[in-house]
């Protein structure tokens, strides 16, 4: 082997030729194969009279190897494309793009924020749920067509585990855990197995709501959405609701605003009637209260639900849900700065 003071001599003239060159350089000498490590792992078979000078010439070998490689390295960055990497910093600097939140965001954000500002806290739970907290705490009986398969994504069968088909099953789990007084909202995404269309989708998002405590009425239910609409759509907006069904609910209602196009007046948005349906609600079902433990002899309570999207098709004037989850650019750029 070489001694060191050869070793010096060859890193003092080593002159590449290129960045190869000076890579190989790096790897023969301070790889962990290379030529330092080796000289290190010596030591141990120097007589120990002799160790203390070897050490110090191997220390200035590798200090000479170290500075040697980073004075070649920035010589060879420098003067790589040295024209076009010319900085002139007497040009105006480029704008950086602005992101956005997503319109669904948005809306969903919003949502919380009315509902926060009345007491109500958010809940969340799996998109992945079983037949107990999906459908049967809910009163939906086995021949119940939102069990079948046309409308349910199913993970498993025997037992049933699907994709949540709303988020009324996070209103199961919390009334399984918590004692009333409850006032909670439940926003998240759920599943249904339908056609995609303008209308319709496989996936979307809802927020739905509940509340359970004393002496809760139909009223109650009345006030608290139209302080939503109002908040949401503008204090002109009125509501109305229709007598509906809902396994969970009894009496059960959807809820229509008035247009927020034509202001009631009537156009294709509201097919001229003037109103548009925004949600389902009524007064949860006693049933379902005692499937969760609640004696519904003292407890009343009311939920209601509703998809993200259709507030925000109503809100924006969308008038097609697949804009949502397209991921169009020139559609989220139209957000920036809204909250």
């Amino acid at each position: 082997m070489a001694s060191i003071s050869d070793w010096i001599k060859k890193v003092q003239e080593f002159n590449p030729s290129n960045l190869q060159e000076l890579e190989e350089f790096r790897l023969q000498y301070l790889s962990k194969k290379g030529l330092m490590t080796e000289l290190f792992a010596a030591m141990k078979t120097i007589e120990p009279a002799q160790r203390k000078s070897y050490g110090q010439e191997v220390n200035q070998l590798k200090q000479l190897v170290e500075s040697r490689y980073s004075e070649l390295k920035l010589k060879f960055e420098d003067g790589a494309d040295s024209a076009s990497n010319k900085v002139d910093i007497s040009l105006n600097g480029e704008s950086m793009p602005l992101g956005s939140h997503h319109p669904i965001s948005i809306v969903r954000n919003r949502i919380i924020e009315i509902f926060s500002r009345i007491g109500y806290s958010v809940s969340e739970g799996p998109e992945i749920e079983d037949d107990w907290h999906n459908f049967s705490a809910l009163n939906f009986p086995p021949e119940h067509p939102a069990r079948d398969m046309q409308d349910t994504f199913f993970v498993e069968k025997d037992p049933d585990i699907a994709l949540r088909t709303h988020t009324s099953s996070v209103q199961v789990r919390v009334m399984e855990n918590s004692k009333p007084p409850i006032r909670t909202i439940s926003p998240g995404r759920v599943y249904r197995n339908e056609a995609i269309s303008a209308r319709a989708h496989c996936f979307f998002h809802q927020v739905e709501g509940l509340l359970i405590d004393t002496n809760v009425s139909f009223a109650d239910l009345k006030q608290t959405l139209l302080f939503f609409a109002k908040e949401m759509f503008g204090a002109e907006t009125k509501i109305r609701l229709r007598p509906s069904y809902f396994p969970f609910t009894e009496p059960s209602a959807e809820m229509d605003i008035s247009c927020t196009i034509c202001g009631g007046k009537g156009c294709n948005v509201c097919k001229y009637s003037g109103w548009v349906e925004i949600m389902g609600c009524g007064m949860v079902d006693p049933q379902v209260l005692e499937n969760c433990k609640i004696d519904s002899d003292i407890y009343t309570g009311f939920a209601f639900g509703m998809g993200i999207e259709r507030i925000a098709m109503l809100k924006y004037t969308v008038n097609d849900l697949r804009h949502f989850s397209e991921n169009d650019v020139r559609l989220l750029k139209q957000y920036s700065g809204l909250s």
